[in-house]
């Protein structure tokens, strides 16, 4: 790390940066208007904004402070929350949107100064942080996410504030400047970043382990010099959990905790949720609800999964097909309230029930019993045939005749809580049965087949068109205790019955926020691309293989297609390669033990200890992606990408110092610093010529496409598969 602090003579410094930033702001802010419709996924982030401004609950896969940005840039720019954000392409009109356009242009630009400075404490280069800089302000593909209302450019900007705060961190340390103010700041300024950037995006959480490295690092040095106490290792220690830690994790329960305050109204997200979280959102049916407590016999109830965002026990008309096991009434999750999850609940010994009993009789622990559809007048039923798509199951289907049908129409209905955790047999045993009433919300159901011996159960598998892609539901054989296989009663009408209020079941702070975790994973690990949409693999990213359609349409529409100045990417690739053979080369070195001279061996050493951080910050950001299952695009390399930028300027900076250095002692009348500028003016030239060439990407392009020659692009599609 450099240690040495900006002297008032380091002119070039301070030019280079005051002309970065203009570059930046110059760049950002240029056409930021344009253009004037909803580009790729501002029809999402647009409509979370509405959803804040209007109070309305929604589910979405990420943390909340980037859509509360931009919501709260919206609402002080002027926006009322009224504007649908249908689809791209529609236009915005008269809506006030530049605004949180405005706040993730902000955040983009916050990124290059902040990368300037980085490289140049960890290199002491000007030079290195000039290149890093136009490296930055130059690319399309940083430009053209940092335009757009999007959590990237959010995201992106937290990052680079930990890796910034991270790096004095580390410079104070090596100087020794310990529990000063500056050293505290640095520490509180990593974990706000920290806890900031995983409550933007859980990718937050890969510089997140990027921190803790160089902590762990810090920490081992300390502990290796016998000068510290275990007074002061334990102060040191203590430090950085109260910052790294506790400080991160404040952040992020804070900021749900103002998601959850501001969300209070019922809204388009509620039904992923279970019956006890939907209670605390006013407008909800769960909200102040009050029902019969106890199930009885004709009693109509709607039954939830028991996972975390279980849908509805769901029927309509339709059939199975019949390639798909009995040609029966489909049986389905479905996560909205309609009057297909309504289920009336009779004796097993009904065969045609023609009235309601004069008092009620309350369903209990073991009992044996049907569920008839209140809608078709068919039984949930199950036989021995496969289930659609958990072929290991039994299918499930509606059956029978106005509420008529036959012994495969027969569950014992079993409340889990109740349950041993091992049973001799999957039913329970007369001497255990009409003891505990089934009750709404807290008895948690097993309904066993009566001949299958297995569990109605949810495997949250999508079903096909023919089943209108809701969720499939099965019997499991295997009746160990699961969670799938456990059903709530939701819902509950019975005239005969008192109503009491549900209020006294709603969730913790921590229950919505552990809730809201397991939905957004569960919902993010489903994520299927959109129509004709074009996704990407994590090979391609680095070569800039394929980039991203924001926005397309007729000729008179701009065009604007995501994809990384090509000069710069492969550059930025080549230069990860050169470094990974540099540090190979230097081990060889040091291992044959060859001698450098002192200087050369010192500025080697902190160009390789600086590349190598950023070498480590891009593998993180980078290599995990090749594990994850979801779709992925284009614009997840971009936190990598960061790293592989600042780790060329420094590398670039240094072939370019010491190719300068060489050439000058060659002649008497060029001094190093005017040789450097001579070599480094050439590759600025080459570096803005490409960016006015392939500015169109961001800007917009109109007319016709690349391969016309009338086209703003053409003889620039270098590679088939972009896609301009």
């Amino acid at each position: 790390m450099a240690t040495r602090r900006i002297g008032a003579g380091d002119i070039f410094l301070y030019v280079g940066l005051v002309a970065i930033v203009f570059l930046t702001v110059a760049t950002r802010t240029y056409k930021l208007e344009e253009p004037a419709h909803i580009a790729w996924d501002e029809t999402h982030f647009g409509k979370f904004a509405s959803y804040y401004i209007n109070r309305t609950f929604f589910l979405d896969v990420h943390p909340p402070l980037g859509k509360m940005l931009i919501a709260l840039a919206g609402y002080q720019s002027g926006y009322d929350g009224t504007f649908a954000f249908g689809k791209p392409t529609d236009p915005y009109g008269n809506t006030s949107y530049y605004g949180m356009r405005l706040i993730c242009a902000a955040c983009g630009m916050v990124c290059i100064p902040l990368s300037y400075m980085i490289v140049y404490d960890l290199s002491g280069s000007a030079t290195a942080s000039v290149l890093t800089g136009l490296f930055m302000v130059f690319d399309t593909g940083l430009l053209t996410i940092s335009q757009y209302i999007l959590l990237d450019p959010v995201l992106l900007c937290f990052i680079t504030f930990s890796l910034f705060f991270m790096v004095k961190t580390q410079c104070h340390h090596q100087q020794g400047r310990h529990f000063t103010v500056a050293w505290w700041a640095c520490l509180v300024g990593s974990g706000l970043s920290l806890g900031c950037a995983i409550s933007v995006k859980w990718v937050g959480l890969f510089v997140v382990l990027l921190v803790g490295l160089s902590t762990a690092v810090d920490l081992w040095t300390l502990l290796a010099d016998r000068s510290n106490s275990l007074v002061t290792l334990s102060k040191h220690l203590a430090a950085r959990v109260l910052c790294l830690i506790l400080l991160p994790i404040f952040v992020y329960i804070f900021c749900f905790a103002v998601h959850f305050k501001i969300l209070h109204k019922g809204g388009s997200g509620d039904a992923f949720f279970s019956s006890a979280f939907q209670s605390t959102l006013t407008d909800n049916a769960m909200n102040n609800s009050t029902m019969p407590q106890d199930v009885a016999y004709g009693s109509v109830v709607s039954l939830r999964n028991g996972r975390i965002a279980g849908g509805l026990l769901h029927s309509h008309p339709h059939l199975y097909p019949q390639e798909v096991g009995a040609k029966q009434q489909q049986i389905t999750i479905y996560h909205h309230r309609d009057e297909n999850n309504k289920w009336i609940v009779r004796r097993a010994e009904e065969t045609n029930p023609t009235g309601a009993a004069t008092e009620p009789e309350f369903v209990h622990h073991g009992d044996y019993v049907r569920l008839e559809h209140l809608a078709t007048r068919r039984l949930l039923h199950s036989h021995y045939h496969k289930a659609p798509l958990s072929t290991r199951h039994y299918q499930v289907t509606g059956y029978g005749f106005n509420g008529t049908g036959d012994i495969n129409d027969v569950w014992q209905i079993q409340d889990e809580t109740l349950l041993p955790s091992a049973m001799k047999t999957p039913f329970v045993s007369v001497a255990d049965a009409n003891k505990h009433r089934i009750r709404v919300l807290k008895s948690r159901l097993v309904l066993v087949h009566n001949l299958s011996h297995c569990a109605l159960h949810s495997s949250a598998k999508q079903l096909p068109e023919w089943g209108f892609e809701q969720k499939e539901v099965s019997c499991n054989p295997k009746l160990r205790h699961d969670v799938s296989n456990t059903w709530i009663v939701e819902g509950h009408e019975n005239p005969q019955l008192p109503n009491v209020t549900m209020d006294t079941l709603k969730p913790s702070l921590l229950g919505k926020i552990y809730e809201s975790h397991v939905v957004m994973a569960q919902t993010n690990s489903g994520f299927k691309p959109k129509p004709n949409e074009q996704t990407s693999r994590p090979w391609m990213w680095p070569t800039n293989y394929q980039g991203q359609i924001f926005s397309g349409g007729p000729n008179n529409i701009l065009r604007v297609y995501l994809l990384g100045n090509p000069v710069i990417w492969w550059t930025n690739t080549t230069c990860v390669l050169v470094f990974v053979a540099v540090a190979i080369l230097m081990l060889a070195v040091r291992q044959r033990g060859i001698i450098l001279d002192d200087e050369m061996t010192e500025d080697c050493s902190r160009t390789l200890v600086a590349m190598s951080w950023l070498f480590v910050g891009w593998l993180l950001h980078y290599v995990p992606f090749y594990m994850m299952a979801r779709v992925l695009y284009f614009h997840h390399y971009l936190p990598a990408y960061l790293f592989n930028t600042m780790l060329s300027g420094i590398l670039l900076g240094f072939i370019l110092r010491h190719t300068a250095r060489i050439l000058s002692s060659y002649t008497t009348y060029l001094r190093e610093r005017e040789v450097l500028g001579f070599l480094l003016a050439p590759v600025a030239a080459v570096i803005v010529l490409s960016f006015i060439l392939f500015s169109p990407l961001s800007y917009g392009m109109t007319g016709e496409t690349s391969e016309h020659p009338s086209s703003q692009m053409y003889g620039l599609k270098w590679l088939s598969s972009w896609e301009f």
